[in-house]
């Protein structure tokens, strides 16, 4: 019978934080790109938003 398991490559430690630094690093990206797109919505749309009548 064939043993149809995938191999697993174990990585390295270098390797292991390598991925890490690659991911906290694409995180604090995305935190900032999505900073930037709510302040800059919120300075189109101007400061008198939230006193506007409904």
């Amino acid at each position: 019978m064939v043993d149809n398991k995938p191999e697993l490559v174990e990585m390295t430690k270098a390797q292991k934080k390598a991925q890490r630094r690659r991911s906290v690093a694409i995180g604090l990206v995305l935190a900032a790109f999505v900073i930037i797109v709510y302040v800059g919505s919120w300075a189109k749309m101007g400061g008198a938003l939230f006193s506007r009548p409904m």
